[in-house]
């Protein structure tokens, strides 16, 4: 009896002193995150009135990020976008997959407002310095990398890493999901608004209440001193990820980038790899073929093979995601 007394009292002894380890280093990236939604139309009505409140599988603060993936990831959302609304595929796909994964909401005309990045692009791209340095510092990690859609994708994070002192040191990868990178034409209707004198009043009107719009033009006042002096900055691994069906940034090229001294591109365009994807705009960071490429991005050690399927705008995938 007394030994049975002593082994229940060393097993408790040995318990609470893991308890206290793990309370004290941190948790791994969460293995048992939620599963992934991939349908652009569910994730937005159930993430679009709650602004502020994180994805699932995102901001966990006591997460430390494993060997396997050291650096944790930022997501950022675009135009009128929150980070619950547009993260609730990829945010806990990347948890599931190892990864200490972080979200935040930037440029709204209040933190709780549903649509956000409305501001301008260099006021957001302070908020993403504060916030990398809040993750860098919460977790220990040297560097993060970025994963990004539309504007959150492309100008806004090129800004801070051209502009933001040590930047570039804090950051391995940028990823970018249909970003507008250099603007767009928005099928056109730019251009047609210029020749009939209509786009310069048009903007007065926008720029008091949605800079970012005016910005994330083709030919922009923004894009122009963004793109002086090439597409990219040294030290950073970029990869973009667009769709010939993209409404939003047309062309859908205009995401492209070129790789400047001592960095790497690569651009990615969805139907390459896989024909039956009509993926556009907003369902990209929902489609399971475009998140297949966003973890081969992050981790290109391990490549994973694309599983081409039928993905519909907006709606997501025919059938269910393995």
């Amino acid at each position: 009896m007394r030994r049975r007394t002593a082994l229940r009292s060393s097993l408790a002894a040995v318990t609470a002193a893991a308890g206290l380890i793990a309370a004290s280093s941190g948790t791994p990236a969460a293995a048992a995150a939620p599963k992934p939604e991939y349908s652009f139309a569910a994730g937005f009505l159930q993430g679009v009135f709650k602004a502020s409140d994180a994805p699932p599988g995102a901001n966990d603060w006591n997460c430390r990020p494993s060997a396997e993936h050291p650096d944790p990831v930022v997501l950022i959302h675009g135009t009128m976008e929150n980070m619950n609304d547009i993260w609730r595929g990829a945010a806990p796909l990347l948890a599931r997959n190892g990864y200490c994964v972080f979200a935040f909401d930037h440029g709204g005309s209040s933190a709780t407002a549903p649509f956000q990045a409305v501001g301008r692009m260099e006021d957001g791209a302070a908020t993403l310095a504060d916030f990398v340095d809040r993750v860098r510092g919460a977790t220990g990690a040297g560097q993060v990398d970025l994963v990004g859609h539309s504007l959150g994708g492309g100008p806004m994070p090129r800004y801070y890493l051209k502009h933001f002192p040590g930047a570039a040191d804090k950051v391995g990868k940028l990823i970018g999901i249909t970003p507008s990178n250099h603007g767009t034409t928005l099928d056109g209707l730019t251009e047609l608004g210029r020749r009939l004198h209509l786009l310069e009043p048009v903007n007065d009107l926008l720029d008091d209440d949605y800079p970012s719009l005016v910005e994330q033009e083709a030919g922009s006042a923004f894009n122009r001193a963004l793109d002086a002096g090439g597409d990219t900055v040294p030290g950073v691994d970029y990869t973009v990820i667009t769709t010939r069906f993209d409404e939003v940034v047309t062309p859908h090229t205009n995401g492209h980038l070129t790789a400047g001294p001592g960095a790497t591109v690569k651009n990615i365009t969805v139907q390459d790899s896989c024909g039956l994807d009509a993926t556009d705009h907003l369902e990209a960071p929902y489609d399971p073929v475009v998140l297949t490429h966003v973890l081969n991005a992050l981790d290109p050690a391990h490549p994973r093979a694309v599983q081409c399927r039928v993905v519909l705008a907006v709606t997501g995938p025919v059938g269910p995601v393995d």
